[in-house]
């Protein structure tokens, strides 16, 4: 499912630096610009421009809430009897001379970084026109030696690239791309490389075409013809600036990275197809944090877990006519009308974690959940226990996977993972909604505390030891606590 939605505001809200942030930036670029001119650098500057995620505006917000880098081209006209190092050297020396500026210095091989602790980076590479023929050269302080580029084309580039995607969606994807690498931190890629290779996926044909047609079908598309592209390159390929094929891009990968890069890129393209086929709202949403994180529609968890009591209810007051003046919650309704009182979609929460296994394509087989009720943890068994009978609050239920021989899969050969998900407003209260994935404790069994009035789920997954494949997933157990 698309959730054009719920992706517009993940981009807004955690993705994108945000404004207040870019106006900061803004107003620190024209102090530096001011900076500079008014101090003894001796070069002639002809013109500034952005480089990098700022001018290609595929920046994102830092994921650790941290710092976030700028770049800032200056052009100058060659010095006469200046060495490539001389730019960069004399440029930090200036900047020094201002009390503003003379703590927050650091130099790299082609750049002076200026830096706002805990806030933002700002590089300033000079870049020399003309020193040779039309040609532009940025300086490298540590071979001491002009390289040519051309910074200016390979942006205007990208915004041609991004004009053929329609909607902004090119900027979009690398931007939800960006933001996978750092949080997942599975790969490594540069950021200037992996625009590229984005950018190279599209071209002039794709303008208005559906392939196009909103943010997260760009992603599946681009996601799907870099995997493709990917796959038929066994070996580390050469990724070249558009406009300076000399520039490879891709040397900053070792052979190793790159295997892992094509081979994370292909899982991914999975989870993406995965989620955007998925018909259920609430399951795609799951199978979109596979993707992105738990930040993914993350406002959802608070309207799908706290209120499901009364949305229940509500409809089922609306379906049964006896139901009309019924006073309770969920737990109430299912014991008065049984299982017709939860509403359809009920065992698909969207917090909950997606399966993190490739389905196995053979080998598979039925699994199934018993449960008993023990008075404390692993002591005094009370007795066995089916879906929606209802419990008490304080004791503990033991699950176990079966197969339809009623015995677990055996230890050696496969491992059961347990998916625990809680629902309705004690459970929020506590923020305790989970969802998330737990180990067995000892064969193929897990203890769970009753902690919390309402409708619970737990659900059996069973995966082979030997090749990491989903073999089993059990209906969902329906615990009803009161």
């Amino acid at each position: 499912m698309k959730l054009i939605d719920q992706f517009d505001t993940f981009l807004n809200d955690t993705v994108n630096l945000n404004q207040t942030r870019v106006g900061d930036l803004e107003k620190s670029i024209e102090a530096i610009k001011q900076a500079i001119r008014d101090s003894d650098w001796k070069p002639k500057i002809q013109s500034w421009a952005p480089q990098g995620s700022w001018a290609h505006k595929t920046i994102i917000k830092p994921v650790d809430q941290g710092e976030f880098d700028a770049d800032l081209l200056v052009f100058v006209h060659p010095v006469e009897g200046w060495t490539a190092r001389d730019y960069i050297e004399k440029l930090y020396e200036a900047l020094r001379e201002n009390s503003t500026y003379k703590d927050k210095l650091k130099r790299w091989s082609h750049c002076v970084t200026i830096n706002y602790a805990n806030e933002r980076k700002i590089d300033v590479a000079p870049c020399v026109v003309n020193r040779i023929g039309a040609r532009l050269e940025v300086c490298n302080r540590i071979d001491d030696e002009f390289e040519r580029s051309e910074p200016v084309q390979y942006t205007d580039w990208l915004t041609a690239k991004n004009g053929y995607s329609g909607g902004n969606s090119f900027r979009k994807v690398t931007r939800l791309i960006k933001y996978m690498r750092d949080t997942k931190t599975r790969f490594t890629c540069t950021s200037v490389l992996l625009t590229t290779l984005l950018g190279y996926r599209i071209q002039s044909a794709d303008k208005d075409t559906d392939a196009f047609a909103d943010t997260p079908t760009a992603l599946k598309t681009i996601f799907g013809r870099l995997d493709d592209w990917l796959q038929a390159n066994n070996a580390k390929p050469t990724v070249s600036n558009p406009f300076l094929l000399e520039e490879n891009f891709a040397d900053a990968w070792t052979d190793d990275q790159y295997m892992n890069f094509r081979d994370k890129i292909h899982t991914y393209r999975e989870w993406v197809d995965e989620a955007y086929d998925e018909e259920d709202r609430n399951e795609s949403i799951a199978k979109w944090r596979r993707v992105f994180g738990d930040e993914f529609a993350a406002s959802v968890d608070i309207d799908e877990g706290k209120s499901i009591s009364k949305m229940a209810v509500a409809k089922l007051k609306e379906s049964v006519s006896t139901a009309a003046l019924f006073a309770g919650d969920l737990v109430d309704a299912i014991k008065s009308f049984g299982a017709r009182a939860l509403p359809a979609g009920f065992n698909k929460r969207p917090y909950m974690k997606a399966p993190k296994w490739r389905k196995a394509r053979t080998g598979t087989f039925p699994i199934f959940v018993k449960a008993a009720l023990y008075q404390s943890k692993g002591y005094n068994k009370l007795r066995d226990v089916v879906s929606l009978d209802p419990v008490p609050k304080g004791r503990w239920i033991e699950f176990t996977a079966v197969t339809s021989l009623g015995l677990p899969p055996s230890k050696d050969e496969f491992t059961v993972e347990w998916r625990v998900t809680n629902t309705d407003e004690a459970a929020y209260n506590a923020r305790a909604l989970r969802g998330g994935f737990y180990q067995s404790e000892g064969g193929q069994s897990r203890f769970e505390e009753l902690s919390y009035r309402g409708v619970h789920l737990v659900e059996a997954f069973v995966v082979r030891k030997r090749d990491d494949a989903l073999v089993a997933q059990s209906e969902p157990f329906r615990v009803l606590v009161e």
